[in-house]
Parts: C-alpha cells; sequence; structure tokens
C-alpha cells in the first residue's frame, strides 16, 4: 500500500431545523469494505494517539465534533501525508490496511472520532509502535 491508496471524501453536511444531519458511510461509496464495527475514541486537545498498522481492516474514519490531525505512512517510506478533518473539513478518510497512522486532537476540549471498520476489532492483526519510534513532528 501507498500513501496514495488513503483516499480523502468530502461529507454531505445538511442543515436541518432543530440539528444538522451528517452524513457518515453508505454501502455503495467508495472506500466502503464490509461492515464489521463502528466505534467511537475521543482525543483530547493535543493528545497524540500513534502508531498502530492494521493488517486486514480497512478504517473509514469520521470528525464529528472538533478536529483532528491524521498522520499515514507507508511501511518502509520516509514520506508522510497529513489530512485534517473535523466540523469545518467535514470528510471520511478511507485508509486501506498496511499503513502506519497515528492522530493528534486539535480542538479543545476534546473532539470525537468515528472509525466504520470493515472487520471486528482484533488485537492480533494491529501492530502497535510507540510514538517515538516513528519520527514526526507532532507540534
Amino acid at each position: 500500500m501507498t500513501l496514495d491508496d488513503v483516499v480523502l471524501t468530502p461529507l454531505a453536511r445538511i442543515e436541518a431545523v432543530g440539528g444538522d444531519v451528517l452524513h457518515a458511510m453508505k454501502q455503495s461509496d467508495a472506500g466502503y469494505a464490509g461492515f464489521g464495527e463502528a466505534y467511537f475514541s475521543w482525543v483530547s486537545g493535543g493528545a497524540v494517539k500513534a502508531w498502530k498498522r492494521h493488517m486486514r481492516m480497512t478504517m473509514n474514519l469520521i470528525v464529528p465534533l472538533g478536529r483532528v490531525r491524521f498522520v499515514f505512512r507507508a511501511d518502509g517510506g520516509d514520506e508522510f501525508r497529513v489530512e485534517e478533518i473535523g466540523v469545518d473539513r467535514y470528510a471520511r478518510i478511507t485508509v486501506p490496511p498496511g499503513i502506519w497512522f497515528g492522530f493528534q486532537g486539535l480542538a479543545e476540549p476534546q473532539s470525537l472520532v468515528l472509525n466504520i471498520a470493515s472487520i471486528p476489532h482484533d488485537p492480533k492483526e494491529v501492530e502497535r509502535r510507540a510514538v517515538t519510534e516513528i519520527p514526526y513532528g507532532w507540534n
């Protein structure tokens, strides 16, 4: 996999009386690779959660609340791809298996990340590294 395999898809935000409707994903969308589970993750402003690489899971990452910087790196590569999404840039990032990634909360007090995953969580299919093991300047 290469960084070009990470796909950014703008999403619809429909204004509605009483509160907006935020689209996330349809079965017919590009990037849909099956459904295993959906889960939310809070990230505090300034906090970094890095590094992970899924071996089988395709992730579809959405930030409906706050703003988050996602950083991606292909295995063995020296280049990074950075995408910031959130309330003011509402989009979905599709991440195929084999890509290292980490993320940082950019909004105070916290941001909310939704992952629509292609398979249920399996600790045996994910590899983790400490934040210091992949050199990236988070500040």
